[in-house]
């Protein structure tokens, strides 16, 4: 069995912390439950008919999953999980806000997007999935940056520029150290899950002051390795970013 970096591990395991715990507009229960759902939709009878179709809007039958979520929610999560290239703005019309508010939304996505990560990673090195935490309790944070506004994204997005000193330090955080890309601004209506993804990204790709610092290699490959391997997976995804 390959041996893990101990930075790495350590990412998974904030992951996990941050999965069991309240957010800011989910509970812990929530985050499990949509993290059962997200495992559950790679082998769904409807999601694999689904992707199968010529359109996406073909009707399926009901979802198998685990989880006491409400039906239309955990179409999002299969949808999310296993259809997302074939996601549109009807489709997003349709879901905010008769499923789930933007908010809610916005951190179904960065559950999905780090346990997805956190699968991934432990399944291509043919290890077991991590087990889903026990939830905690607690209060949401409620954090909404005050500056988010629609700016080319489906969502409400905060442009860098924008975070004040005033701001909450989860949304101060979300530019520390990083770039103003898009990739940085998707979720940022939920700075927790900015925070918590690239908290992930840093550990399993390189961090942002590391990325054209091509005489430097701090990892077991080199930059232009890492690349090929993104894009790769990307074109796998069909991910347009």
């Amino acid at each position: 069995m390959a041996e893990i970096r101990e930075d790495l591990s350590a990412a998974h395991a904030r992951a996990w912390l941050r999965l069991a715990a309240p957010g800011a507009w989910l509970t812990g229960a929530e985050k499990t439950a949509i993290a059962a759902e997200a495992r559950a939709a790679l082998n769904c009878p409807a999601c694999a008919q689904r992707k199968a179709a010529l359109s996406p809007e073909q009707p399926i039958p009901a979802h198998i999953g685990p989880s006491d979520l409400d039906a239309a929610w955990v179409d999002v999560i299969h949808r999310i999980r296993t259809d997302a290239d074939r996601l549109t703005p009807a489709w997003f019309a349709r879901v905010v806000p008769s499923v789930l508010s933007v908010e809610r939304y916005v951190e179904t996505v960065g559950v999905i997007a780090e346990v997805t990560a956190v699968d991934s990673f432990m399944t291509a090195m043919g290890m077991p999935l991590w087990p889903l935490p026990e939830p905690l309790t607690g209060a949401l944070t409620g954090i909404r940056p005050k500056a988010a506004k629609l700016a080319g994204a489906w969502v409400p997005t905060v442009a860098p520029e924008d975070v004040s000193a005033d701001d909450p330090e989860p949304v101060q955080a979300m530019y520390r150290n990083r770039s103003a890309a898009n990739i940085h601004r998707a979720l940022s209506l939920l700075p927790e899950a900015v925070n918590g993804f690239f908290d992930l990204d840093d550990a399993m790709y390189l961090p942002d002051a590391l990325l054209r610092k091509f005489e430097e290699e701090p990892r077991a490959i080199t930059h232009a390795q890492i690349e090929l391997l993104a894009a790769r997976v990307s074109a796998l995804n069909r991910c347009l970013y």
